[in-house]
């Protein structure tokens, strides 16, 4: 290595560092805009005077759009890098909010929802692309840094929404019109980087030294069985997290009979539990196993859901820091998981776990408001409660030996 290589090197690192955190804070923004949604349909019950069944539609359509768009834009991504989709992600968001700001309409929130699920579908995958390519070899790194902006915006959109959307009432989206101005922004100049890098070719080496073939000794009936499995554990995680997001809000309020700011604070300590274990899910699965943790995270949530609707709003609070801890830490080792399992369609998996994470969400609501409407919103949430156990199916997924005997 020659001297102007050797000075380089301080130089790239430098620059990946400014790219990683700049896709992991607009990845922020972006879930901080999206999980306002649910956390303020309290105000829109109150000013709009919906049903909980027109709530879950509206729910269904900022879920469903990104779980169907996703997977596409992943794919079309793959075949030909669009730059130019990072900024536009956020000017569809921006739109969105515009739409909740002034939405007179059961009709203009269905749109402003399918906006916003439009910006996050677009942002996801060249994003995460992004976060591959400035980190070269330290891909695993670059998904956790990426992934733990996108749970930080979760975690405070409880509390922008208790603090800054509730005193001012559906107006109060506009200030967060200034995040997606912020967001279009960093998203500009992410989208240059990203051009230059594909202009120098060096997105297409990285491309080429990854589609090495790796042959699975797995038969297809092994692998159907696992990928059933995972997504009956996808299922319970993403259904019972849209109950909470969604739902619990209403049932803390009339439980408790505690104002919308109280209910705020708990689903900010569900989001911000769930960040820490994020980044904690896939360490502790290098210890202890992949299988190990993916139990762990589901079924272990069980004792936790299930006492959650009988406790005072104290200890509420407890429950939903527990629960946001354990459930939040599989996703990551869901999804490595089945990558090993296909190692040939690394991408394809992704997309198709992410798309089926937002589409089950958004099913879910639609039924959760169906039920709330027919049976009370504290029946749903009681139900809910027992979706955790089907984290014993865990138990049926092949041990982690078996599973990487490919890389043998």
């Amino acid at each position: 290595m020659n001297q102007t290589q050797t000075a380089a090197l301080p130089a790239q690192r430098y620059s990946a560092v400014w790219i990683l955190s700049g896709v992991s804070f607009a990845h922020l923004l972006n879930d901080a805009m999206q999980t306002a949604v649910p956390s303020a349909f309290p105000l829109f019950q109150s000013t709009m005077h919906l049903s909980f069944t027109k709530i879950g539609w509206v729910a269904f359509m900022l879920n469903i759009t990104a779980s169907v768009l996703q997977p596409v834009i992943g794919y079309m991504s793959d075949r030909r890098p669009m730059p130019s989709l990072l900024p536009l992600g956020m000017v569809f968001s921006l739109l969105g909010l515009l739409g909740f700001a002034y939405s007179q309409a059961f009709w203009m929130l269905l749109v402003s929802a399918t906006l916003i699920g439009v910006g996050s579908s677009v942002l996801h995958p060249e994003s995460s692309r992004v976060a591959r390519l400035a980190a070269g070899k330290g891909s695993g790194l670059a998904q956790s840094v990426f992934q733990v902006g996108g749970n930080t915006g979760q975690a405070l959109a409880p509390l922008l929404v208790a603090f800054i959307i509730m005193p001012h009432g559906p107006k109060g989206f506009l200030w967060f019109t200034i995040a997606a101005v912020i967001g279009i922004a960093v998203q500009l100049y992410m989208s240059r980087w990203y051009a230059g890098q594909l202009a120098g070719g060096s997105a297409r080496r990285s491309a080429a030294a990854g589609v090495q073939r790796v042959r699975s000794p797995h038969s297809k009936r092994f692998i159907a069985g696992a990928m059933t499995i995972l997504i009956a554990l996808l299922f319970s995680k993403f259904v019972y997290i849209a109950s909470m997001t969604g739902f619990y809000a209403f049932y803390f309020m009339d439980h408790y009979n505690l104002p919308m700011s109280r209910a705020q604070l708990c689903l900010f300590a569900l989001q911000f539990a769930g960040m820490v274990g994020t980044l904690l899910g896939g360490p502790l699965a290098d210890r202890f196993g992949r299988k190990t943790m993916i139990w762990i995270s589901i079924a272990g949530t069980a004792p936790f859901s299930l006492l959650l609707p009988f406790v005072s709003p104290e200890l509420a609070f407890v429950l939903c820091c527990a629960i946001g801890l354990i459930l939040m830490s599989g996703f990551s080792v869901i999804i490595v998981y089945a990558q090993e399992l296909m190692p040939n369609h690394v991408g394809t998996v992704s997309g198709l776990f992410f798309g089926l994470a937002f589409g089950m969400a958004g099913l879910g609501s639609v039924l959760l408001g169906w039920i709330s409407d027919m049976t009370g919103v504290a029946f749903a949430i009681k139900l809910c409660a027992f979706l955790p156990l089907l984290g014993v199916c865990a138990f049926l997924l092949p041990r982690d030996s078996k599973l990487m005997q490919q890389g043998e």
